[in-house]
């Protein structure tokens, strides 16, 4: 590595590690668990009813759905951490790191429901009668903390423009390091310019054609991706019952967890887990906000779907298609490469392909769904839409980003995605746990009108809120 990235990878390296140890992990499964039994398991009692409201229609005619919102945020969540984050997990914590990535997906689909429940409470409207809105929004009006507000948003964007946004575009390079025509000198820089370009063509077009486009290849990437997974395992499902052994024989050795904390199973798949599923991160819910919905607490189950169709669907598929496939993970195989030998093992040589493509896909709607965030962010720090002229250059700023990300090391791109999200969960989970109180009451509320026969309808008054809303008075 370049002795300044290598600088720069010891002094993230450092701060990370006081995040981590062990204020993520102990804020992500306490504040799950605390949401959890306050909402008596909502993302288990009501998982059959947020299947029922995500296909509901928008309110008004032309505004954003329950499903279109949740494909604008499943786009972020569903990408590179499904494949390359499952197998970095599983290769440098363990087969227990699958049973942990498990936990904070079960645990983190009820914080998820009370976040992008308040997002849906506190949001804004715009003069058209649209919505925006997101954690700095419930900062700024649930705790009257704007200045609290505009550090998450500068956060968000750190996390979303910058770390996860150069860690997309450093796993889908990583993707081709197996074929015969990858250079390690020269294919990441071709493949960051290809893929910097096509970002910037798509964003510099307009956010309106977000939806759209993650609308359109989210679905599609995540159902062949499952199917493939799914061969993969019946091929070898003499292996299934060992590798399940495994899984929970290894995620509760506490004497190697406590041993290496650090590098243990338990931390390895909060860390890759909260990267992929972003429960609790406080990301989700600005896209809840746009949201067209009769009650918060809808597009809270919608949000909340959303962590168990990325973790205990996608991240699920590739932990057991990989584990099923006899292939050893091993630290010199973390990332592309144990995904790629899995598949090759089973599939042949249309393994590798396939992880390619795949990857493509989901780094390319990653990086939109991204993106999406940034923008709302710069609207609450600058209290308005920035000028065409600003966003034309953040927006080129963003794809050159994506093209140094191509470019850096493995544990550098890592290292600086985990910082990032460590900070916006030390930020996020302290103030939904204070405003908790506001989604109990919406989602007591709504079960009361729901056992009434009707279809829920929210009013701020009902729960004691008033001039705190701008679009339930």
């Amino acid at each position: 590595m370049n002795p300044i990235l290598d600088s720069i990878d010891s002094v993230v390296t450092a701060i990370s590690g006081v995040l981590y140890m062990p204020w993520v992990p102990l804020l992500l499964l306490a504040s799950g668990l605390v949401f959890t039994f306050r909402s008596k398991f909502v993302q288990l009692r009501l998982l059959g009813e947020s299947f029922r409201v995500v296909s509901e229609k928008p309110k008004t005619k032309g505004s954003i759905s329950s499903f279109g919102a949740l494909m604008v945020s499943t786009a972020s969540r569903v990408g590179t951490g499904n494949i390359v984050g499952v197998s970095t997990a599983i290769c440098m914590g363990g087969y227990g790191a699958v049973f942990w990535m498990w936990v904070t997906a079960l645990l983190g689909g009820a914080s998820a429901f009370v976040e992008s429940t308040l997002a849906q409470i506190y949001k804004r409207r715009n003069k058209d009668g649209s919505s925006y809105g997101g954690p700095s929004y419930y900062m700024e009006s649930g705790l009257r903390q704007r200045w609290l507000g505009v550090i998450f948003a500068i956060i968000i964007i750190l996390t979303y423009a910058v770390g996860y946004n150069m860690l997309a575009s450093y796993n889908l390079q990583s993707a081709f390091a197996g074929f015969s025509f990858y250079d390690a000198g020269k294919t990441p820089a071709v493949i960051g310019v290809i893929l910097a370009v096509l970002f910037a063509a798509c964003v510099l077009g307009g956010a309106t054609r977000l939806t759209k486009i993650t609308g359109f290849l989210v679905p599609i990437m995540g159902v062949l991706y499952v199917l493939v997974a799914l061969v993969v395992v019946i091929m070898n499902i003499k292996l299934v019952p060992s590798v399940f052994g495994n899984i929970f024989a290894s995620a509760f050795d506490f004497k190697a967890i406590f041993g290496g904390f650090a590098g243990s199973c338990l931390m390895e798949g909060v860390k890759r887990g909260l990267y992929s599923n972003e429960a609790g991160m406080g990301s989700a819910p600005n896209a809840a906000a746009t949201a067209d919905v009769s009650h918060p607490v809808k597009q809270g189950l919608v949000q909340m779907l959303s962590v168990f169709i990325d973790t205990l669907l996608i991240c699920s598929a590739t932990a057991l298609m990989c584990l099923c496939s006899g292939v050893v993970p091993t630290k010199e195989l973390a990332g592309a490469p144990y995904v790629q030998a899995s598949l090759q093992s089973a599939l042949g040589n249309f393994g590798p392909i396939f992880i390619a493509v795949s990857m493509a896909l989901f780094a390319f709607t990653t990086l939109i769904g991204n993106y999406f965030y940034c923008e709302g962010c710069l609207r609450f720090i600058f209290k308005r839409t920035p000028s065409h002229a600003f966003m034309t250059v953040f927006r080129i700023i963003a794809a050159v980003i994506i093209l140094l990300g191509a470019m850096i090391s493995m544990n550098l791109a890592w290292d600086t995605a985990d910082l990032f999200q460590g900070l916006m969960v030390v930020i996020n989970v302290p103030v939904i746990l204070i405003l908790g109180r506001p989604a109990m009451a919406a989602l007591k509320d709504y079960m009361a009108q729901r056992k009434e026969g009707k279809n829920p309808e929210f009013k701020a008054a009902s729960i004691q809120l008033k001039s705190e809303t701008d679009f339930w008075n």
